[in-house]
């Protein structure tokens, strides 16, 4: 028991008993107070669940990202415009005339967790590592010619072919081309050395992730701007906690037990408005998008004409609704990108949303479909999830479909959906980036899913190839064309995120992933 705690009632005894006592009674009854006030500097962060690994290049899971973020930083990064900022990166990098080579200069003085100085050499050996271990980086890594250190502060990196998503793909936090020391890297990582503002300290499996302040840490001048400029460990200690239960982490943000509460089901904000101050909800707008990967490698939906059928018998605006329910929080449109942005294509768009299930179980038909269950992999640490899963499994069965549900936590998904023979179907969310080779992964050729076809390389050859705006927009109406006519993956809709602060973290600025860089208690 805290020694503060046991103080009140020890108080009200010695109340009852000599003048000695009453003496006592005042000197301890006058330090309590003192002790129960002193100020803390520590915050308590709910997350949606114990990440499966802390190796940031491992896994592409928001959970890791937003984790590790704090103790490894990358090259470069976004600034609240989503524009690619330098971070570690002195500034931006010099590109020769033909687009293939890449000069890039680090920042002096930037200091490791380990004591010594960041260096050209491993910048190098770390994004090697990013290039073998992480879907992100070997889809990447096809597009490298060389990687060269160029002196201690200069790497040279040059292409295949000029590739225009290279600097965001460098900047993304989700599957981190982090920079890391290079005598910590090895397979598995379990030297966590990094150049953050926050340093690993401790793990304790579905206990906690414990983050301290690294006092050495080299800030950028740049004012803050997103996840870009000047960073400031102004809080202690960092405390991830697992919380895999949606509605506990709504009660806890609810008692004050968490400074931070993240992805909160869309019905816990009419409680959170009303809590009189305890809790201050957080709408992050255009948060991301839901999406089903299709298995397109073994099982049922390794047939592109069953993909199609399955994809007639779907209604995204119910999935979103029995999803997010508050349609303040969900936009049902077949567009990936909103209208306004670079990306916006109505291409394909009316192939989304049909609920058309004679049409699906006529084309299932033809196709072959013979009746075996379609294995639908969910979890129900992210709610709207499994609130989707559940609506879609009805909307498949009308189409005469049958459907196996699993659901498992979201680690157990992350590790099943590596392996193409458990599962047909599986529920998942992006967040809404800027540059679409970002999101989803899927448009890479290793991650889950495995969707390799000649259609979807051409397309995307020359999206990539091109780096005017404007061209590239047009060129990116092809790809979600393909998209739509291949179904490698299905975009639900796009959704506002929904979390919930104490009033005593001050200066959140809701994110994406969620960072506590900047933030204070009060």
């Amino acid at each position: 028991m805290p020694h503060d705690a046991f103080l009140p009632g020890l108080c009200a005894s010695l109340s009852k008993r000599s003048l000695l006592g009453a003496g006592l009674l005042a000197l301890l009854c006058a330090v309590a107070p003192a002790q129960a006030q002193a100020p803390r500097n520590y915050a308590t962060l709910a997350m949606v669940a114990e990440p499966q690994t802390l190796d940031p290049m491992a896994s592409t899971a928001d959970l890791v990202g937003t984790i590790m973020q704090h103790v490894y930083e990358t090259l470069y990064t976004f600034d609240g415009k989503w524009n690619v900022v330098p971070m570690l990166a002195e500034s931006m990098p010099k590109i020769s005339a033909d687009g293939k080579s890449y000069a890039i200069t680090l920042r002096k003085g930037v200091m490791l967790h380990n004591g010594r100085e960041l260096n050209a050499d491993d910048v190098v050996a770390s994004l090697q590592r990013w290039i073998e271990q992480s879907p992100r980086g070997k889809a990447v890594g096809k597009e490298i010619d060389s990687l060269k250190a160029k002196g201690p502060l200069n790497v040279e990196l040059v292409l295949k072919e000029p590739y225009a998503p290279l600097l965001a793909q460098l900047a993304l936090p989700s599957g981190m081309a982090a920079i890391m020391a290079k005598d910590s890297i090895a397979q598995p990582l379990t030297n966590f050395v990094g150049t953050g503002p926050y340093k690993f300290k401790e793990r304790k499996p579905d206990q906690y992730v414990l983050l301290t302040r690294f006092d050495k840490y080299s800030a950028r001048k740049e004012p803050a701007s997103g996840y870009g400029g000047k960073r400031e460990a102004a809080i202690e200690e960092l405390r991830f906690v697992p919380v895999p239960n949606a509605s506990t982490r709504v009660e806890g943000a609810l008692a004050g037990q968490y400074d931070y509460a993240d992805l909160l089901p869309v019905e816990a904000l009419p409680r959170l408005e009303k809590s009189g101050g305890k809790t201050v909800p957080i709408m992050t707008p255009a948060f991301g998008f839901p999406y089903l990967v299709f298995n397109t490698r073994e099982g049922v939906a390794a047939s592109q004409p069953e993909r199609q059928a399955i994809q007639t018998a779907l209604g995204e605006g119910e999935m979103l609704a029995a999803g997010f329910g508050d349609n303040r929080f969900f936009v049902a449109e077949g567009n990936h990108f909103p209208k306004g942005s670079p990306f916006y294509s109505t291409a394909g768009t009316e192939l989304y949303n049909q609920r058309n299930a004679p049409k699906a179980k006529e084309m299932a038909a033809k196709a072959g479909y013979k009746g075996e269950p379609i294995r639908v992999l969910t979890s129900r640490q992210y709610d709207f999830h499994y609130n989707m899963a559940l609506l879609m499994a009805e909307q498949l069965k009308r189409a005469g479909f049958k459907v196996q549900l699993d659901v498992v936590d979201w680690a157990t998904l992350v590790q099943r959906r590596n392996d193409p023979k458990l599962w047909d179907i599986y529920v998942t969310h992006s967040g809404q980036f800027p540059e679409p080779m970002l999101s989803p992964p899927q448009l890479g050729d290793d991650a889950p899913g495995w969707w390799n076809t000649p259609a979807k390389k051409a397309a995307l050859q020359a999206f990539n190839l091109e780096s005017d705006p404007a061209r590239r927009g047009a060129l990116w109406g092809k790809v979600q064309q393909v998209v739509y006519d291949e179904v490698p993956y299905v975009n639900v809709g796009k959704f506002n995120g929904l979390s919930a602060k104490s009033p005593a973290l001050d200066n959140y600025q809701p994110a994406t992933w969620p960072f506590f860089w900047n933030a204070r208690i009060k």
